[in-house]
């Protein structure tokens, strides 16, 4: 007869919770964040493109948080469709097999500014809120 041992519910942490990434992994997170940043921009200027236009370019994949209008779970949608490694690949490499350089140098964006926020701390959104992300809660209500 086999007897056990009685054991102990552990609560998980809020950062468990959340889905939050934290500690060492948030630092690969956020070091693999900048060097698809600086590969991204270097790609982009490789195309001939203006370096002029990195900035309003850069900036402008925000607009995909337009989805928040309607409501956050569209909101997370649009927001992580425009700023994932998978979307920016898909570009890049769609736009290498044909031959538009153009959109070799959107898909480049796209993996710059997903690096970007990286580094800076912003992740791919939940359904909750804009401020609920994978490398946690950002904004003023932070845990």
């Amino acid at each position: 007869m086999t007897t056990y041992a009685a054991t102990t519910t552990v609560q998980p942490s809020a950062q468990a919770l959340t889905g939050a990434v934290t500690g060492t992994p948030r630092r690969w997170l956020q070091l693999e964040g900048l060097a698809a940043f600086a590969a991204g921009i270097a790609l982009f200027l490789g195309t001939g493109a203006a370096w002029i236009l990195v900035v309003p370019l850069i900036l402008a994949v925000d607009v995909s948080a337009v989805g928040y209008l309607a409501n956050p779970r569209v909101g997370a949608i649009t927001y992580n469709l425009a700023h994932n490694w998978a979307t920016g690949l898909a570009v890049l490499g769609l736009g290498l097999a044909t031959g538009l350089v153009p959109l070799v140098a959107v898909g480049a964006i796209l993996i710059a500014h997903a690096g970007m926020d990286r580094v800076a701390g912003y992740g791919l959104k939940y359904p909750t809120a804009f401020a609920d992300t994978h490398l946690g809660r950002i904004g003023r209500g932070r845990r």
